[in-house]
């Protein structure tokens, strides 16, 4: 259950660090709502998956999903450049955190 609820706190990370660029230094209210609705579900899951997961290994998993899906999105729909470069180091921070929950 833990590790379920790391994921999804990694996606919810995607969630308010998307959401905090969105608002315009907390001056749209929507994206600001969302944001700190998003951030506090995001602490609350990862502090809940803490008291299993190892911290580093957690931590580092957390970041790795909300970089990658912020990123992911950011080139979706934002218009930021998806180079092959980009793509491939992206794919690799996947490999590390698939790695990471492999060798736990």
């Amino acid at each position: 259950m833990a590790w379920i609820v790391l994921v999804a706190s990694g996606v919810l990370e995607a969630v308010w660090a998307t959401a905090l660029g969105k608002s315009e230094g907390f001056s749209r209210p929507l994206p600001t709502v969302v944001f700190g609705v998003g951030l506090i579900l995001s602490m609350v899951g990862l502090s809940f998956a803490l008291r299993t997961v190892p911290v580093g290994t957690g931590y580092a998993i957390w970041v790795g999903i909300g970089a990658v899906l912020t990123a992911t999105y950011a080139m979706l729909f934002c218009g930021e450049s998806a180079s092959p470069l980009k793509l491939l180091l992206l794919a690799g921070i996947v490999g590390c955190v698939a790695g990471l929950k492999l060798a736990h």
